[in-house]
């Protein structure tokens, strides 16, 4: 494959060795470029020849450099091809319980592991092929995020509809000896995956510390739009408590035995047990922030350091915040921290039920605009309405149902701040005009 050069910096070494816009970069020291990845690996070399092609005519281009130079090549897309979709059908997939008629990039399952490298996102390792497994070895490219959801090889295939679900294990093995770093998330499905199961997975994930350096594991979310799916049960507070009970048992063996627990239940998981939340220690580094394992603990202490370091003074605020229903009573909590430091701070919490998605879904990130206003038209009489930032998509503008924070500012008549998981930009946006 080759990539269409959309930008060259100006006098950087391709510039100089006139290398233009629209011209096509076939190879780097006759290795094909397919990707950003490829592009990156090679261009660190201090002698770079690049083929390249001007108007179907190739020429290639000898260029002496710095070993960390750029070329000073820019492309049109991070991965220069079409970003890779899952090829599973997952018995708890949340693509598949989506609704009709919402935006279609909703509906997109992305399984790549480019994006695995470069933004963080869980791989499956099924799209995978013994090339794939020599470029990330070879590249170095670290750390691999997978959902492995079971190490047990025939029920990986059965919760993944896919025949080459558990065949695709043994690739864990082969980075890990090969000394990549590797993150895991197991998402479990009552009476599935959990028990004796989860026991199996997380006993033969520990053999791969410690290139495996953390495992989350979390519930399956259940929409209402399950017409025609696998038929599957909720936790509750005693299959939850199993959870957390053999999780935590079997991290504390590892913490003992080599120093790590490395096997985290994720929030979600003591909220349905109806348990307190662990301490900020059980933690440690917090390597599952993204899987929501911590984050009510570190926002919780990140608040409690903020609200430490601000004197109390005399202010008059009135302010709203929105979030959902797992995570209202902790935001309740430290809004009570505040006003009692801030006599003059005026803060009401409200719970937003997820009618959209239906009652089993409780997570402030899937909240949407239209079941914000129906939960606040005409209750909501503050100055200002805060929100946690994972309502809206990453541009900050609309909620997953396409209602945008301009149709939720004139609705309410308010102005609408997002805030951030983190425990001093809350105390800042609560406090501060």
């Amino acid at each position: 494959m080759s990539v269409k050069i959309e930008n060259v910096a100006r006098g950087s070494y391709c510039a100089k060795a006139g290398i233009a816009p629209g011209d096509i970069l076939v190879a780097i020291n006759g290795n094909e470029i397919n990707d950003i990845l490829d592009f990156r690996f090679y261009e660190t070399d201090r002698h770079c020849t690049l083929t390249v092609e001007t108007d179907g005519n190739e020429r290639t281009v000898e260029i002496e450099k710095g070993q960390y130079d750029s070329l000073g090549l820019d492309f049109s897309t991070y991965l220069m091809d079409k970003q890779k979709s899952c090829t599973n059908k997952c018995i708890f997939c949340f693509i598949d319980q989506l609704p009709k008629g919402m935006r279609e990039s909703l509906y997109f399952k992305d399984d790549d592991s480019r994006l695995s490298f470069l933004f963080g996102n869980y791989i499956t390792l099924t799209n995978l092929t013994d090339k794939d497994i020599d470029r990330i070895i070879k590249m170095k490219i670290s750390p691999v995020n997978v959902s492995v959801h079971t190490t047990d090889p025939l029920l990986r295939c059965k919760m993944m509809n896919n025949r080459f679900a558990g065949d695709k294990l043994k690739y864990l093995k082969r980075l890990a000896d090969a000394g990549i770093k590797i993150n895991c998330q197991l998402v479990l499905c009552p009476g599935i995956n959990d028990g004796q199961q989860l026991v199996r997975s997380l006993t033969d994930l520990s053999y791969l510390y410690p290139a495996v350096e953390s495992v989350a594991c979390v519930p399956l979310g259940l929409t209402k739009y399950r017409e025609g799916l696998e038929p599957l049960v909720p936790y509750n507070e005693q299959t939850a408590a199993a959870v957390i009970d053999t999780v935590e048992e079997l991290g504390g063996m590892m913490l003992e035995s080599v120093g790590t627990r490395l096997f985290y239940p994720s929030d979600e998981f003591y909220i349905l047990a109806n348990r307190p939340l662990p301490d900020q220690s059980f933690y440690e580094s917090y390597p599952q922030l993204e899987n929501g394992v911590g984050m009510l603990t570190l926002l919780e202490n990140e608040f409690s350091d903020a609200l430490e370091s601000r004197e109390p003074d005399d202010i008059q605020r009135s302010v709203c915040i929105a979030t959902g229903e797992a995570a209202y009573p902790y935001i309740c909590r430290l809004v009570d921290m505040a006003k009692e430091k801030w006599r003059g701070l005026d803060c009401n919490v409200f719970l937003i039920k997820n009618d959209f998605f239906g009652p089993l879904i409780t997570v402030a990130g899937l909240v949407t605009g239209g079941d914000l206003l129906k939960n606040l038209q005409g209750k909501c009489s503050a100055k200002k309405l805060l929100i946690p930032a994972v309502m809206l998509r990453s541009e900050g503008d609309l909620f997953l149902d396409s209602v945008s924070v301009d149709d939720v500012e004139k609705a309410l008549g308010i102005p609408v701040t997002a805030v951030p998981n983190d425990g001093w930009e809350l105390l800042d946006a609560l406090l501060d005009d």
